[in-house]
């Protein structure tokens, strides 16, 4: 196996090296950080974070401390340590709060042998109700001895159907499992009682399982095209089959293009076409590997494995499927995103999903192509056209607002004491009066200047511009008024910016301002 995919193997150890270099990169950089400035000791719960979140080793952060002669609060850093265990232990103490239920299922087990599963070949059976036990929210637990429910397992959900007898009948809402080989009915009472002992009469909601089998043969046939297109490292991560969707995670180490998802999809779609006969059938696990069924490096197989063949994909399944490719019906691709490292996932529809699908993405594209004024084949030149009317009138926008800045930027110059411009201009955006700051510096007499104002979302907004020849930072001038007004900003050399959340301190702020750049054109006289 390891000469097989060697290629994906160092394929993928070489790009999480890449990934943890540059998470030792930011790891390093908040380290830096945190010991700056004299500190002597670095706290235990910035190692830990350290350690927790970047994966630095408490030696490591000791290591880069002791360079710049940090001692490490060792103690604080296992106190969080002993939290975090005391959190995880604590997490775990609800699945002991069940152990008399699990010894009832064991019992049920001993006793009965595991549920006899039916469901394969038939929607209804008739069993006798071996126990019932309260379950969460206001649901009985029923356990029968024969049942045609599929319990949730191999990422498909149980089924949901009705159990009834002669006195009662119940909602089966879910069917897992209890314990290996004994299945739980989830149920909620509709009409009298149903009790231990009786014959009830269990029948599966056959619409959601047909379209469960769909999305669970759809995912097989999936799986057998993303290894055709992207590569036999691909591997089963995780799936989720239910009625309404598909989502199948996979292994596979990059973005997966839009040309390789279309690809992926008319393979698949190519098998419903061909309507071959799904066949499943039980063997030994050497004779399922010899014929080609996907078996995979780690996993766990009994002696006797289920083998589902559906075109060309042959895999090991314990899962319910259609008769044949065709009943799939369109297989129609949603998404396909990153879930993790070296994790990708794709969604997809099937049968009366996909039309509905289509029907709604037709609805769409008739609604939108309406309000363009265009027929559907013409929506594309047709968003063009409107995107560039709409840049086109940015740009013009653009030009007014320049203007605009010039004519008021005269306007406040004229009021410059001392080389010193400070004015209050509401209802502008940040960038509007930055624009009109700097054109009142190239007036000639302002060396410094300041605005400040409420913007239209209720902030503040505040800019400082230094001349030339002055002593200082731009962002020393409005320090002190940011902080007035509840906020805080920078930057460096002669423009700065910051913003608040208070506007009732903005005169003040002003003034402050007007005091640290009076201060500023004193010192260069």
């Amino acid at each position: 196996d390891l000469r097989k995919n060697a290629d994906y193997i160092l394929g993928v150890l070489t790009r999480e090296e890449e990934r943890f270099r540059q998470t030792l990169k930011t790891g390093v950089a908040i380290l830096e950080d945190e010991i700056k400035d004299g500190v002597s000791v670095l706290p235990g719960a910035s190692a830990f974070l350290l350690h927790d979140t970047y994966g630095f080793p408490l030696e490591l952060t000791q290591e880069i401390a002791a360079e710049r002669s940090v001692d490490v609060d060792v103690e604080g850093f296992d106190r969080e340590m002993q939290a975090q265990r005391a959190r995880a232990k604590s997490s775990r103490k609800g699945a002991g709060q069940n152990a008399d239920l699990q010894s009832i299922y064991r019992e049920l087990v001993v006793e009965h042998g595991p549920t006899l599963f039916v469901g394969y070949d038939r929607n209804e059976a008739e069993g006798t109700v071996l126990a019932i036990v309260e379950g969460d929210n206001n649901t009985l637990e029923v356990f029968v001895d024969v049942t045609p429910f599929y319990a949730e397992s191999g990422g498909q959900v149980g089924d949901r159907g009705v159990l009834e007898s002669a006195t009662g009948t119940l909602e089966v809402i879910d069917t897992t499992f209890a314990v290996p080989g004994l299945r739980r009915h989830v149920c909620i009472p509709r009409r009298g009682e149903v009790e231990t002992g009786q014959v009830v009469r269990a029948s599966i909601d056959v619409g959601a399982r047909s379209a469960t089998r769909r999305n669970h043969t759809a995912t097989h046939v999936l799986h057998w095209a993303l290894r055709r297109v992207l590569g036999e490292h691909v591997k089963q991560a995780g799936s989720l089959v239910a009625p309404d969707r598909l989502r199948f995670d996979f292994s596979h180490y990059a973005p997966v293009s839009r040309e390789e998802v279309e690809q992926i999809e008319a393979l698949a779609n190519g098998q419903v076409l061909n309507n071959q006969t799904v066949r499943a059938y039980e063997t030994s696990k050497e004779a399922a590997t010899a014929a080609g069924a996907i078996a995979f490096f780690g996993d766990k197989y009994g002696d006797v494995v289920r083998v589902l063949e559906a075109g060309d994909s042959i895999e090991l399944c314990g899962g319910t499927h259609v008769s044949a490719t065709g009943d799939i019906g369109a297989i129609k691709i949603v998404s396909e995103s990153s879930i993790g490292s070296n994790l990708r996932r794709i969604e997809a529809v099937t049968g009366e999903n996909t039309l509905r699908l289509v029907s709604e993405l037709q609805r769409s594209i008739e609604e939108a192509s309406s309000l363009l004024g265009a027929s559907p084949a013409e929506m594309s030149s047709a968003i063009q056209r409107k995107i560039d009317e709409v840049k086109e009138l940015q740009d013009e926008l653009k030009r007014l607002r320049s203007a605009q800045a010039r004519i008021k930027a005269l306007e406040i110059a004229a009021s410059c004491v001392d080389g010193v411009v400070v004015h209050r201009l509401d209802n502008y955006s940040p960038s509007d009066l930055r624009e009109i700051a700097l054109s009142i510096r190239q007036q000639g007499d302002a060396r410094v200047v300041v605005l400040g104002g409420v913007t239209d979302t209720g902030g503040v907004s505040l800019v400082s511009v230094l001349g030339s020849g002055l002593v200082g930072q731009a962002a020393d001038v409005i320090r002190d008024a940011a902080k007035a007004v509840g906020g805080g900003g920078g930057g460096k050399g002669d423009v700065a910016t910051a913003g608040g959340k208070n506007p009732a301190g903005l005169d003040d702020a002003l003034e402050l301002a007007r005091a640290a750049a009076e201060a500023i054109v004193g010192l260069a006289h």
